[in-house]
């Protein structure tokens, strides 16, 4: 699980130019405007080996009451509490202002490590005389950036790692239980279908510290096995009042989903599919995690003779990026299909799991090859020499042949299908790596 470390400050100090700096990317929106800052707020900034979650936030207005300067405001509090470390960025030329002062005071309550960033220290030389005026902050040491040049930002990052926790890869008292991301939009009973397994043939159930202030592990053992639930619910309980923080729902579900190696993906029967259901499907997809579609309150559904087919035949259009994986109707209030959803989730996890020996991956590739010809261009002919198993989570295939340009999706698709044809794959992604072997003009 990666550390999360998020930039915040005043409005244009240059959070999202840091940013795009240290990710490498050009995802955050740099414009002089306040307020700018509203969405793609996260990415992957890695040093010298090492890699964190990197958040950037909307400006803080302390004193204003204007409602987005008000919302964002809140949304950078919970990109404070959902942080490892905070790297706190301030103006040189403006030097220090009351609202740095009070988002300095707010940092320093929150408890987490913080790192004092003075940005648009462009000129390379001595360390600038007014620089030490941000001492008054009290937060340690400043350590001078240039966002747009990159002067300082090894030092930064030097500085931020040091403040985080070492990062595990597996923890000991997990053992081998399956580790299941509950995921969705707000208020669609996630929180319920933790309960509900919780607390149904229950052994063991032990709170343990998670990624998040709110966000809680829960452990269970099952007639079905051992299960580690981490529950992203409760992420969002004022969401009336701010649609970003939505924003920081799909944060916390990927941190979630990097951890879990199966993903319950919760849709609300009562409301159907909506466009963050495919947000945060696409994070488990794109991540490689085993998934299942839970579709919860069916209980609530007026019902008549078609209305699951149906229901099933949207999703699957919905979902068509994942067709991949099993659908399944429940109600956690009533613990209708519960137990059948458990199964569902192991069933995945040992799909995910799944190694296929070469030599049974080339019978397949035979058949296939003799029942649809490979493409051709311009008289040349794709050539499939063999296929192998490189890893699994998700099983990843290599495939070695003559020309790369001449392995077009559409037959990668149609291989994929028939691997899957004759080996299940049920619930889980997989991956097709295309690996040129050799040049030739046949």
């Amino acid at each position: 699980m990666k550390p999360v470390v998020a930039i915040v400050g005043r409005p244009n100090v240059g959070k999202s130019t840091l940013f795009n700096k240290l990710t490498g990317t050009r995802r955050a929106i740099v414009d002089d405007t306040p307020g700018v800052t509203r969405d793609r707020l996260f990415g992957d900034a890695e040093w010298l080996g090492q890699s964190v979650l990197l958040v950037d936030t909307g400006g803080i207005e302390p004193y204003s009451d204007d409602i987005i300067l008000t919302q964002m405001r809140r949304q950078a509090q919970l990109a404070i509490d959902a942080a490892d470390a905070i790297l706190f960025l301030v103006d040189l030329q403006c030097g220090v202002t009351a609202n740095d002062e009070e988002v300095a005071s707010l940092l320093r309550k929150s408890g987490k490590p913080v790192v004092l960033c003075v940005n648009k220290c462009d000129a390379v030389g001595e360390t600038p005389a007014c620089l030490y005026e941000f001492y008054n902050l009290g937060l340690g040491d400043p350590m001078p950036v240039s966002s747009v040049h990159g002067h300082g930002t090894g030092d930064l990052l030097d500085a931020v790692f040091a403040l985080l926790p070492a990062q595990k890869t597996d923890e000991s008292d997990e053992d081998d239980a399956i580790k299941v991301a509950i995921i969705g939009k707000p208020n669609v009973g996630k929180s319920s279908l933790v309960n509900r397994l919780a607390g149904e043939e229950r052994v063991i159930v032990s709170n343990i510290a998670g990624t998040t202030r709110d966000a809680t592990d829960t452990r269970i053992r099952t007639a079905n096995g051992d299960f580690l639930l981490i529950d992203t619910a409760g992420l969002r309980r004022k969401s009336r009042v701010d649609e970003r923080i939505e924003h920081y729902a799909v944060l916390r579900a990927r941190m979630a989903i990097e951890r879990a190696t199966v993903c319950v993906i919760m849709i609300d029967a009562t409301q159907g599919y909506t466009e963050q259901d495919s947000k945060v499907a696409g994070i488990a997809h794109e991540e490689g995690k085993a998934c299942v579609i839970a579709v919860n309150k069916w209980d609530l559904v007026e019902k008549d003779g078609k209305t699951m087919d149906g229901f099933r035949k949207s999703l699957m259009r919905d979902f068509s990026f994942m067709s991949y994986a099993p659908i399944i109707f429940i109600s956690a209030t009533s613990g209708q299909r519960v137990d059948r959803l458990l199964n569902l989730i192991r069933f995945a996890d040992e799909q995910n799991a799944m190694r296929i020996s070469t030599g049974k991956l080339n019978d397949v590739l035979a058949d296939a090859v003799a029942r649809v010809q490979p493409p051709t261009d311009k008289g040349r002919r794709l050539k499939i020499y063999y296929i192998t198993q490189a890893s699994t989570r998700p099983p990843t295939f290599v495939t070695f042949v003559n020309r790369k340009e001449l392995f077009h999706y559409s037959y990668q698709r149609y291989l994929d299908n028939q691997i899957r044809a004759v080996f299940g794959l049920e619930g889980t992604p997989t991956r097709l790596v295309v690996r040129e072997r050799e040049r030739d003009d046949v």
